[in-house]
């Protein structure tokens, strides 16, 4: 300790005798924890061999020792599902690919969290992480889907169905690239996901995740990656998604739960909250931010300093007949826009795969919803035409926007009542928005 005076002295030896709070604990320890290589077990990097075996026991290894990182070093290593377990962090280093095997066998189902349920006997992700809390998925490399063949086999088997928009997206095994489930203090960054098969990264009952810095991407020249959606938060409280860039042809960022008229009695689905997303590219897909397919109630979700520089919606609320339903406090500001097409918002109802089960259609509400300080140039306004006998809407907000439009004419039905949406300050294509 250095000389210092009494009373200087003594706070300094108290802050260094103070514990270290839980997060940075945890950060610490994973800093000084033991690493290894998947190549120290037998791992090949020659973007053939099907290394599973190899990569779980660098897992397992770590695990039965306290835990550790398992390091995938450059080169193309190929794997079937793998399981992380507590303790055990993933780490990617500058050059390495982990990619999926397009073989099904080295995904063999099992029970698992996908579409708002759980299917007792589906495709599994390429890491699966359950109740880590802790967890740190790192790193400048990537986690590969390999997802073209599995693509256009999806679309083959869809297509030669008898009503192909009926087929269901579980028709084909697909495997996400990652599923953490039941974690908290998760932290994924760095990583860019590429070419899934199915979802990205799907996040389920978690709390306390950070996304910082990742990429989500799909390539250009492939129209329609079926459900390439890049981060899924399904029943997850406290999520932030910041610095990252999707070019995907699904949902960027999607808020998910249950479905079904008994939605609200699921107790394995609780609500989506206090979520935020800043400082993100979203570059490619069907929307920035949408509500569903699958969701009870959503809540407390800020979008901000964002730029959308390709044709989608920048906010979707589904509504789904079939499932009851809650969005409110939703908060879209400080974006910019520069695409010629897209809209700024969609709200209105979402009947595919519906079914009521024989019961009456549930109500719904969409609340406190205000979008702000967006600026730039897109395609359209957009439509709010929700259901009027089935859900009901208060606290629709549009604040402080100055955009160019292809179509700046605003599709709105909201019957009677006039005050369920407002426009405060909005000028589209130089001409301040009024409605009579």
């Amino acid at each position: 300790m250095p000389d210092l005076p009494m009373n200087r002295r003594r706070v300094a030896q108290a802050i260094a005798s103070m514990p270290l709070w839980p997060g940075l604990a945890r950060a610490a320890e994973a800093g000084k924890a033991t690493r290894l290589s998947i190549t120290d077990t037998g791992a090949v990097a020659d973007a053939s061999t099907v290394n599973t075996a190899a990569i779980q026991q660098a897992v397992d290894r770590l695990a039965a020792g306290g835990g550790g990182t398992v390091v995938v070093p450059a080169g193309i290593f190929v794997s079937g599902a793998l399981d992380l377990a507590p303790g055990v962090h993933l780490h990617l280093e500058e050059g390495a690919v982990l990619r999926c095997s397009t073989d099904m066998v080295h995904f063999p189902p099992r029970r698992t969290r996908i579409e708002g349920h759980f299917e007792d006997s589906f495709t599994p992700a390429l890491i699966n992480a359950a109740r880590c809390d802790g967890l740190r998925i790192t790193g400048s490399g990537t986690l590969d889907g390999a997802g073209r063949p599995i693509w256009d086999r999806f679309w083959e088997v869809r297509n030669a169905a008898p009503v192909p928009w009926e087929f269901p997206n579980l028709g084909v095994p697909r495997a996400r690239l990652a599923l953490i489930e039941d974690s908290a203090d998760v932290l994924v960054e760095g990583v860019t996901f590429r070419d899934s098969q199915f979802w990205n990264l799907h996040l389920y009952k978690c709390r306390a995740v950070t996304v910082r810095n990742a990429r989500f991407e799909v390539p250009d020249d492939y129209k329609q990656a079926p459900s390439s959606d890049g981060v899924d938060i399904d029943s997850c409280q406290d999520v932030t998604v910041e610095g990252c860039h999707f070019s995907v042809t699904d949902d960027c960022i999607a808020c998910k739960g249950s479905k079904g008229v008994n939605a609200l009695a699921d107790k394995d689905s609780p609500p989506v909250e206090r979520i935020r997303v800043r400082g993100c590219t979203f570059r490619r897909g069907h929307h920035a931010l949408a509500c569903g397919s699958e969701a009870t109630i959503v809540r407390d979700v800020v979008v901000e300093d964002c730029r959308v520089t390709g044709d989608m919606v920048l906010l979707r609320l589904k509504l789904r007949p079939d499932t009851p339903q809650l969005y409110e406090n939703i908060r879209i500001r400080s974006v910019v826009l520069d695409s010629a097409e897209g809209e700024i918002i969609s709200l209105v109802p979402w009947s595919q795969y519906t079914d009521l089960q024989g019961q009456a259609p549930p109500q719904s509400a969409v609340r406190n919803v205000v979008l702000s300080d967006i600026t730039g140039r897109f395609g359209a306004f957009g439509a709010i035409r929700p259901d009027l006998e089935q859900t009901d809407l208060a606290g629709i907000i549009f604040r402080d926007i100055d955009v160019q439009l292809g179509d700046a004419t605003p599709d709105i039905d909201v019957g009677a009542d006039t005050n369920a949406v407002t426009f405060d300050n909005v000028v589209l294509n130089g001409t301040p928005l009024e409605l009579g």
